[in-house]
């Protein structure tokens, strides 16, 4: 269970990006986090690994206080936590397994990662590529692929962290709708087969509806909506969107 209580993030130039956000993961969920850019859902998923430093709150993964831990305490905590970005975070000039076998850094000695990575961790890497379709593409350097090629290494590599929970920062947000529904069905597919616990922020109500077990609306840092997908009423929809609920409703 992720438990979220009364966070709040205030950045150093006033802005307010949460504002007291209250809720609860239970595990095996298909979380979907629903707002506008600049509703703060970045910054949630960043407070949740701690990539963010909250301004006030708690967050909590299975009794393990996340927002008290330093040290070699958050290394172990962000080592269960697969993060996949929007925009890729890969190594362009490395090759596709490279960047995969960065996922495991945090199980490897440095040296190791230095010298050479061991050899069953190439072979895992290459596993995680197999599942998500590109084992073909493993020496192929990032820069050559294409934006969802991107986006399934991304996915490989956090699960190179074998991850309890896999956090998505609008994994989809730069892809035509084709490529949208591929990289939420391999996200789909590690939460119904390997039960990871998934929160994945989105823009479009027909991804939230297919794909999410339950719903967060934030706008404007705050929590306006929790409930399942097919409770998003249009009267619902346009409380989280505004005038905007209209034009991206469908993707």
């Amino acid at each position: 269970m992720l438990k979220i209580e009364h966070l709040t993030k205030v950045y150093d130039d006033g802005t307010v990006a949460l504002r007291d956000v209250t809720f609860e993961v239970p595990d095996g969920e298909f979380l979907i986090v629903l707002g506008l850019s600049g509703a703060g859902k970045s910054t949630l998923l960043r407070c949740i690994n701690r990539l963010i430093e909250p301004t006030e709150g708690r967050i909590t993964w299975d009794g393990t206080d996340i927002t008290a831990a330093s040290g070699e305490g958050l290394r172990l905590i962000r080592r269960q936590i697969g993060m996949v970005f929007q925009e890729f975070n890969l190594v362009e000039r490395s090759s596709v397994l490279t960047n995969v076998l960065s996922g495991r850094l945090g199980y490897v000695s440095a040296w190791q990662s230095i010298i050479r990575f061991p050899k069953q961790e190439v072979a895992r890497a290459m596993r995680n590529l197999e599942r998500v379709g590109i084992a073909d593409l493993a020496d192929k350097r990032a820069d050559d692929l294409s934006g969802g090629q991107r986006q399934r290494v991304g996915i490989a590599r956090a699960l190179m962290q074998e991850p309890g929970l896999m956090l998505a920062d609008e994994p989809v947000a730069s892809l035509d709708p084709v490529l949208a529904h591929s990289i939420l069905r391999y996200l789909e597919q590690l939460n119904q087969e390997d039960g990871i616990t998934v929160i994945c922020s989105l823009h479009f109500l027909d991804l939230v509806r297919r794909y999410g077990t339950h719903v967060v609306g934030l706008r404007d840092g705050q929590v306006v909506f929790q409930g399942l997908p097919d409770e998003i009423t249009d009267e619902r929809f346009k409380e989280i969107y505004g005038q905007e609920a209209e034009r991206i409703t469908v993707m």
